[in-house]
């Protein structure tokens, strides 16, 4: 058994080795400025702060690679209010991160990739205990498309073949590892994307879980059943940790990487961000937001 190095993280700064990237930078960074000022010349309330609710993890990269991820965030919308907070094990915890900020509003991204006790419990009680905050929580990551290209882009990196021929793609398969939980909804999301990624790459996708049935070993067997026979095990989580590792560990073949400070991550955050802030904005105006 064997799981891939990850390759070079995207998240590297850009050098602005050229004019037009540099003008770029620049109107970017004006344009931000600019949004807060009204065409009456008076200055815009600044928008809410964006805080990334993030579970926590034992493993030092875990904590880098959400920062990482907090600082693309930063690059993809320069002027926005971009915090980070642990629902446990590392610092800032959520509710010291919370606490800090000044009164007003905010919105709170789950780095979570499904419905599940966090997202119905664990933030709902923080926002709760900051009552100086007019706090909105966010839809989960996933499922998303978006996730599915960084998934996607994870296995290619691995090694996984883009161009299989047809007798490659008949004896190839994918296992789906996810964390694991024992809401219902959070398996039926995490089935979702596994749906969505067998769909990118043609070829059939089976969930699989550090915490629950069926384990990784055990979908691999499921696979090898119906003649699949060349699987890899794409890593259904946000950031390295024990459960990710586990999951690499029982790969047959490739194992990839987890999403990670992925690009796509960082606009996934942003856009549901957004969708938070378009359905404010509609139920203002007294109409129907479809989000």
């Amino acid at each position: 058994m064997t799981a891939s190095n990850p390759a070079r993280d995207e998240s590297a700064h850009p050098h602005l080795d050229t004019t037009a990237q540099l003008m770029n930078a620049i109107t970017s960074q004006l344009g931000s400025q600019l949004s807060l000022v009204s065409l009456d010349g008076r200055r815009r309330p600044a928008p809410p702060a964006l805080v990334l609710a993030a579970h926590g993890s034992r493993d030092p990269r875990a904590l880098a690679t959400v920062r990482t991820l907090a600082e693309r965030v930063r690059e993809l919308r320069p002027g926005l209010s971009v915090h980070l907070g642990h629902i446990e094990l590392n610092a800032p915890l959520l509710s010291h991160t919370l606490a800090a900020l000044p009164p007003g509003r905010a919105v709170l991204v789950p780095l979570l990739l499904s419905r599940g006790y966090h997202v119905k419990r664990d933030l709902p009680g923080a926002t709760a205990a900051a009552p100086h905050l007019d706090a909105r929580i966010a839809a989960p990551l996933g499922p998303h498309p978006l996730l599915v290209e960084a998934l996607y882009a994870r296995l290619v990196e691995a090694g996984w073949n883009p161009r299989l021929s047809d007798v490659q793609r008949r004896g190839s398969g994918v296992v789906l590892a996810a964390a694991g939980s024992r809401d219902p909804e959070s398996a039926a999301d995490t089935r979702r994307t596994a749906g969505l990624l067998a769909e990118r790459i043609g070829v059939p996708v089976v969930p699989a879980y550090a915490s629950a049935a069926p384990a990784v070993a055990g979908a691999v067997r499921a696979l090898a059943a119906r003649g699949r026979h060349r699987v890899a095990v794409a890593s259904y989580f946000t950031a390295p940790g024990r459960f990710a590792s586990e999951c690499a560990g029982a790969a047959p073949w490739v194992a990839a990487a987890p999403l990670g400070a992925h690009a796509a991550v960082a606009r996934l955050v942003l856009y549901r961000y957004d969708q938070v802030l378009a359905a404010e904005s509609s139920v203002s105006r007294g109409t129907l937001a479809i989000v």
